[in-house]
């Protein structure tokens, strides 16, 4: 049996036994959390651009709802509108492993099926759990950034995955299936590198996007290459220029936990690598008794681990951001604007912030050094960053922080999950708004129609 029909056996009969009442609550936390970054990045450009394309299309045959609009547009074009909205603040979950992820992603996908073939929200909550599983089990397997490639590259195996469980596939058609989303949908991983663009937002939200068209033209019985792992010129040689990797083992087989429960929910919108370098910027801010003064900072120090260096650090471009893309991507940025300003939030995104020459002037202070015995924590042990500031009055203050608050080691409560939501949606939704949906959301086991949870969120 190859990969893709491991997979394929795998997905056509999830769950192997009764979902587990943790995953089905982490699975509402994550509509909860992905719903709030929608509506936190709703007034957003990339949003914008996206919504307006896929408002173009109407669908009243098999429609999926634009989230903040009433209108219904194809399933492939809302699942990039809305994927972009969830993803656009890099405010939505993570999980990190041989390679990083952010698998909400997966559920503006998930959600347009289901709400295009009437699915239940208890069968949308299956969708996402086996997404998270087979994205989060490929990130373990082998990393393809190494070779160049961008992590959304595994999603439109993982939107697949969920999408065709919506759709009661069979073995065949999920083989099928994985093939015609994989072979044209390959990732490059420059949408990363050096000075970002918007596209970085929608890198996942394109996946997904293929995943649904995909998906659907399996439905209608259209094969596919195979087997796209281990076939000639296939994802292996290709992708992984002739390396292979395998999955030995996938949830609920044998009592092994599901993947959703070890992904982590965000504090601050940034990415996460920098979440505890901001954990530990405002311990020093607390300790000092307020935000710095940036005219009296001598410099800052970061020790990080690998992986943050390579990803969020060593770019030149990180040390003065000309988007916000790179700005929410760079760790010398971020942590100063956290110890200058005593806060991380949406404003620290802004234009007229991050291009503050004040600010970058501090940030042109700033050194960040990978610090190896730290590569020895990460991921398992959490994401360790050590920041230490030098003031020009000779104070010196030194924190280290490992597991940030939202972190699978230090998990946000339902409170803070609910907090989170409510301070994004705030802006947008009426208050009685906010509760109607917050109880749909905390209930989606037993909602049925999940157009009116959807048309609950029109701006």
């Amino acid at each position: 049996m190859n990969l893709a029909e491991k997979l394929a056996a795998y997905c056509a009969n999830f769950p192997p036994r009764d979902l587990p009442k943790e995953a089905i609550h982490e699975a509402k936390r994550r509509v909860i959390d992905s719903m709030g970054c929608a509506m936190g990045a709703y007034l957003a450009d990339p949003p914008k651009i996206a919504r307006e394309l896929a408002r173009a299309v109407s669908s009243d045959t098999l429609g999926a709802t634009v989230i903040g609009t009433a209108h219904q547009s194809s399933p492939e074009l809302a699942a990039f509108a809305n994927g972009t909205m969830f993803r656009y603040l890099d405010f939505n979950d993570t999980y990190l492993s041989k390679e990083p992820a952010h698998p909400s992603d997966n559920i503006a996908a998930l959600l347009a099926i289901a709400e295009a073939f009437e699915c239940s929200g208890q069968e949308l909550i299956e969708a996402i759990i086996l997404s998270y599983e087979i994205q989060c089990r490929l990130c373990d397997a082998y990393s393809i950034r190494a070779k160049g490639w961008d992590h959304v590259t595994y999603g439109s195996f993982s939107t697949v995955a969920g999408c065709g469980h919506l759709l009661g596939f069979d073995e065949t058609q999920f083989v099928h299936a994985f093939g015609l989303a994989a072979t044209p949908n390959n990732a490059m991983r420059i949408t990363r590198a050096g000075e970002l663009s918007m596209w970085k937002g929608c890198a996942f939200a394109n996946a997904s996007r293929n995943g649904v068209f995909a998906t659907l033209l399996a439905h209608l019985s259209m094969t596919g290459p195979g087997p796209i792992f281990e076939g000639e010129m296939a994802f292996f040689d290709q992708i992984c220029r002739g390396e292979t990797f395998d999955i030995e083992v996938l949830g609920g087989e044998g009592g092994e936990p599901y993947m959703i429960n070890r992904t982590y929910i965000k504090k601050y919108p940034a990415e996460y690598h920098s979440q505890s370098a901001i954990d530990a910027a405002l311990e020093i801010v607390e300790e000092h008794g307020g935000p710095l003064d940036p005219n009296e900072i001598e410099s800052v120090n970061i020790e990080t681990f690998t992986a943050s260096w390579e990803i969020i650090a060593k770019d030149p471009e990180k040390s003065r951001p000309k988007s916000r893309e790179t700005a929410d991507h760079s760790i010398q940025y971020i942590t100063c604007a956290a110890l200058v300003d005593g806060h991380i939030w949406m404003d620290s995104f802004e234009p007229e912030r991050f291009t503050d020459e004040t600010l970058l002037d501090v940030v042109a202070r700033t050194t960040v050094v990978p610090h190896e015995p730290y590569d020895l924590l990460y991921p398992e042990e959490g994401i360790p960053n050590r920041i230490t500031v030098r003031l020009k009055d000779g104070r010196t203050y030194t924190k280290e922080a490992v597991a940030p608050r939202g972190h699978a080691l230090n998990p946000m409560s339902d409170d803070e999950v609910v907090a989170k939501f409510r301070r994004m949606a705030d802006p947008m939704l009426r208050d009685v708004q906010i509760e109607h949906v917050l109880e749909e959301m905390w209930n989606l086991e037993k909602v049925e129609d999940l157009n009116e949870l959807v048309q609950g969120f029109v701006v």
